[in-house]
């Protein structure tokens, strides 16, 4: 148990270093991750399932069920790699849903279930474990809501939660009647939490410190344009630099914040290369590991866009878009190493792998995909 989380942790440090070391290096001794995938169950799919990449080729398995459970839409990974957490994205502003836990034996891919515990909210869509692998942070879309969950030493969820609930309403009807917290994020200090609520437009600042139960409210948020309708945020991994994509007006905005967590935009762009068109939406955003390109998803327009960051200021130029083989991009990830993107095909069914030229940023179909219903997550995990 010890040199399992050793290993972990050693892996973890490896990561935050990527900027100074190649590919390769960052390669587990049998060049392979595990490929956990989220989904919305009902149709195709019955829960959690995974699969095998290899880092040297791109190729994936078949994906195999390893969890049985309703709409585990999005999961995250304990820094041990030794636990993996799932939302269960049920209930609604009156009723929660729920987060459940996992140990995860890395040598086999195997999910064995711990247990589960309330949200604190409706529609949970978004969680993280911190640092520090003490706690376990989720976003409540349907509640309005944000909760820090602590966990137990067994890595199971324990009954201590602090919940913080969100008031309001934006300029869409429809979509912003009121609350909606979509994504919740630490910074690389895990000296702030960031709350993406779509429903007011803004993003919700909060201190952070893991071993105090509790997300204090503080009177700083930052305000988007309205009707933009803030979904996820990713941190540069080493410069004071975020990105937050906008579900409704399909754009990205460039963040730049101090050490007091004071945010302000100093970019915004578009993610589509042609006029907005209602029904199109954005999902994912994320900080390719050597934090020099940012890559956004494209619903309706059924792309990932991707932009190279400018090194002395964040802002960003527009690398392309590249469509080939996906329908309704929901999540996706970056392999560890940098090389691969892995793009969950929500309406096609299936996941995508593409390369990343590490030079220029640009995503390159490899033909690899694998048939998996309803994908909306993907997380890595180094199998030794």
């Amino acid at each position: 148990m010890r040199a399992t989380l050793v290993w972990g942790l050693a892996w973890a440090a490896l990561l935050t270093t990527f900027g100074s070391c190649r590919a390769a290096d960052l390669l587990p001794a049998s060049g392979k991750y595990w490929v956990f995938i989220g989904t919305y169950t009902g149709g195709k799919s019955r829960g959690i399932y995974r699969a095998e990449l290899d880092a040297k080729t791109g190729t994936l398995t078949e994906p195999e069920l390893v969890a049985e459970m309703k709409h585990p839409s999005f999961l995250a990974i304990h820094p041990s790699g030794r636990f993996l957490y799932a939302v269960g994205e049920t209930g609604d502003r009156h009723d929660s849903g729920s987060v459940h836990a996992f140990r995860l034996d890395a040598h086999t891919g195997r999910l064995t279930p711990i247990n589960s515990v309330p949200s604190q909210g409706g529609a949970p869509c978004h969680l993280v474990v911190d640092g520090a692998g003490k706690n376990v942070l989720v976003a409540n879309y349907g509640g309005g809501s944000a909760a820090m969950l602590r966990l137990r030493e067994d890595g199971g969820l324990s009954d201590e939660a602090a919940v913080v609930r969100y008031h309001g309403k934006s300029v869409n009807p429809q979509r912003q009647e009121a609350s909606h917290a979509h994504s919740i994020n630490l910074d690389p200090t895990q000296k702030f939490a960031v709350v993406a609520d779509l429903g007011l437009d803004r993003l919700h600042i909060h201190d952070y410190a893991p071993d105090t139960l509790a997300l204090k409210p503080v009177n700083r948020f930052l305000k988007l344009a309205d009707g933009a309708g803030p979904r996820h945020f990713a941190f540069h991994p080493r410069e004071k630099w975020a990105y937050v994509i906008n579900e409704l007006n399909c754009t990205l905005d460039v963040l730049h914040y101090d050490e007091q967590g004071r945010f302000q935009i100093v970019q915004t762009v578009n993610t589509l290369p042609e006029k907005f068109r209602p029904g199109y939406s954005t999902a994912e955003v994320q900080v390719h590991p050597s934090g020099k390109f940012v890559y956004g998803s494209n619903r309706g327009h059924n792309t990932i866009v991707g932009f190279r960051i400018d090194p002395t200021n964040g802002k960003l130029t527009l690398i392309g878009h590249q469509g080939d083989a996906i329908k309704t991009p929901r999540n996706f990830g970056i392999d560890p190493t940098g090389r691969w993107m892995i793009v969950g095909s929500q309406e096609g069914d299936q996941v995508v792998v593409y390369r990343i030229d590490g030079e220029t940023g640009e995503l390159k179909p490899t033909g690899h995909r694998a048939p998996v219903g309803s994908p909306v997550c993907i997380k890595f995990v180094p199998k030794p």
